[in-house]
């Protein structure tokens, strides 16, 4: 005979309890601080329920009472909202340049953030580096060593999820230990998890931006590399050895083919529509410009050349979404990164335009609306999940 003495059966009151309770975070996440009253009417709870509820989540240490209502008739009432001290997360943005660090208390809001540049591709000390900067970062924030809950961190390429290496980055000196992800997490002092960086600029889109409430969606991040993010039924696609989207290493049309793209660490996207490209592109019309992004806006200041430059650069990265978007077949496609940031809506119309004629399906086709790092929000917001499924599991 089996014993279920221990675990609570779907229809228990335990189990009610707790999908309750966690409807009624979800609730203080979405509307901000909201009385005993109001989750009442937004659960269908009764209000001695709705007001047991609290009680537990106050106990609990998950909510905590902010002000009172007023306006209305009657008593002012007592509104809750989510406790910021119930978790705190970091998320990390890591380039070859720098590492940005951010910390956010459990209900979003962003405490404190860092700027680490890296020397060189100097690839000893990485861990103890970030160990560092992350440490200032909490202490900026005003919170105590050790608090952290979770930690997400964005690097270009994936892991490997059969041997844990960082792949498709062997420009990321110091992150290809087949232990990073352990040997960050004893150094840092909470679960790690790591990233592709455009897959969280996706996550940051869905969450924040452009692709809310849409489950298929491809993005497109042109920056100094070209890679893209799939999402299909609202889960990222990441691929069997975690590669889905690495699109700078494909063969497109317009751009010789590179052979060992491993070694070469490029490929016929990147070598079309990559930042040295854009350069070389700007530099045959007359547009200088010290990167990419500088190029593209003053191509947009200069009739003539300007226009007839961005003409092309649209048409070559129309070339490689068409390929994206005959495979995957989204509902939408989101520009991201540096180039599209700089190329604004002018550039964004030409591409849109440049795709009607190359592909058969037709995605809306939108830039970035997240502010700041995209990279950087993506990482917080998956952090943020984990943290939140763990303190909100009340039962």
């Amino acid at each position: 005979m089996t014993d279920t003495t221990s675990t609570p059966r779907p229809g228990t009151p335990s189990r009610l309890r707790a999908i309750n309770d966690r409807a009624a975070l979800d609730l203080l996440l979405e509307h901000g601080p909201l009385s005993r009253t109001r989750i009442g009417a937004l659960t269908g709870l009764s209000k001695p329920t709705a007001s047991q509820l609290l009680a537990r989540l106050e106990a609990a240490h998950l909510v905590v009472p902010v002000g009172t209502s007023a306006g209305g008739p009657g008593p002012n009432a007592q509104l809750y909202q989510l406790n910021p001290a119930a978790g705190y997360v970091a998320g990390l943005d890591v380039t070859t340049t720098h590492v940005r660090f951010a910390v956010a208390d459990i209900t979003g809001t962003t405490l404190a953030e860092h700027l680490l540049p890296t020397p060189g591709r100097q690839a000893a000390g990485t861990v103890d580096r970030v160990a560092e900067g992350l440490a200032e970062t909490v202490r900026q924030a005003g919170l105590r060593p050790g608090c952290l809950s979770e930690i997400a961190i964005g690097t270009p390429g994936a892991l490997d999820p059969a041997t844990g290496k960082l792949r498709y980055a062997a420009h990321l000196p110091g992150w290809h230990s087949p232990r990073l992800a352990e040997e960050l997490r004893a150094a840092l002092g909470a679960p790690v998890a790591i990233e592709n960086d455009v897959n969280l600029a996706a996550v940051a889109e869905r969450a924040l931006g452009s692709a809310r409430g849409c489950a298929d969606f491809v993005l497109l991040w042109a920056e100094e590399g070209i890679g893209a993010a799939i999402t299909i039924g609202g889960r990222l696609h990441r691929g069997f050895t975690g590669g889905a989207g690495e699109v700078g290493y494909m063969p497109v049309p317009g751009a010789p083919v590179v052979r060992n793209v491993r070694r070469e660490n490029s490929g016929g996207f990147q070598e079309l529509a990559g930042a040295n490209a854009v350069l070389a592109l700007a530099k045959r019309y007359k547009l200088p410009g010290r990167t990419a992004e500088a190029a593209v806006t003053r191509a947009l200041a200069t009739p003539g050349a300007g226009e007839e430059f961005l003409a092309e650069l649209a048409n070559r990265l129309a070339t490689g979404l068409a390929a994206i978007v005959a495979v995957v077949d989204p509902e939408l496609v989101v520009l991201c990164g540096g180039i599209p940031t700089a190329g604004g809506e002018t550039l964004r119309e030409l591409v849109q335009e440049e795709l009607t004629g190359l592909a058969v399906p037709r995605p809306r086709l939108l830039s970035s609306t997240v502010p700041g790092s995209p990279v950087l929000h993506g990482a917080l917001q998956l952090a943020l999940t984990a943290a939140r499924e763990r303190a909100f599991t009340t039962a």
